[in-house]
This record gives C-alpha cells, structure tokens and sequence, in this order.
C-alpha cells in the first residue's frame, strides 16, 4: 500500500495549487481517502475527505476554496486549493480510512490507517 502527496510548492496569498495523492496497492474505490495537515507546533488537522459515493468533508476553515476529487482510472486523489492564505502553510499529507466517513469522524487521524509522506505547501508573499 502506498499513498505519495505531491504538488506542494511556494504561492502568494490568493494563488492556487493542486496537490497530488498517487495511489497504489489497494483499490481506491473500496477506501476513503483524506487530506490532512500539520503546522509547525500545531496538531494534524483534517483539511478534506472523499468516498468513492461521493460524499465529501471539508474542515470549516477551507469551505469554499478547497475541492477534492477522484480520478476515473482510481489511482489519483487531488486537492485544488484555490484562494490560498498564509494560514493554509503546512506539510499535507494523504491517507487512506476504511471507516465510511461521518460528521463526527471524518478528521480523526486515528481512522486513518496508511499515511504518504507529506508535501510541503508554503502561502507568503
């Protein structure tokens, strides 16, 4: 099983990045997949999710500028991040849960079984 986060790079507050989660040794369909982050001296937080039945999460904080998505041949899981602010700085990491997602439960790191090394996503101008 192997989830690999890329696409992290330098944007100016208000520029866009897609990140990247390459997937492999397992069928994405049967998994949920998240998007979390972590700060220096700050907890991971979960930032998105996605089922294959399309249900998705997203943490309060990037409604509206943030979009998850699948691709069909199921082998990669994006997160467009759009109107980024120096908040959003932090190492994002992919993972995969085996726990239909919930309200409740969706951002618990716990629920989440396999990690990909992070990319590191800087916002500054």
């Amino acid at each position: 099983v192997q989830l690999q986060a890329s696409g992290g790079g330098l944007v100016q507050p208000g520029g866009s990045l897609r990140l990247s989660c390459a997937v492999s040794g397992f069928i994405l369909d049967d998994y949920v997949v998240g998007w979390f982050r972590q700060a220096p001296g700050k907890k991971r937080e979960g930032v998105s999710c996605s089922s294959v039945d399309g249900i998705t999460y997203y943490a309060d904080s990037v409604k509206g500028r943030f979009t998850i998505s699948r691709d069909n041949a199921g082998t990669m899981v994006y997160l467009q991040m759009n109107s980024l602010k120096p908040e959003d700085t932090a190492v994002y990491y992919c993972a995969r849960s085996g726990y239909y997602p919930k309200t409740a439960t969706w951002d618990l790191p716990e629920r989440y079984s396999d990690w990909g090394r992070g990319t590191q996503v800087t916002v500054s101008s």
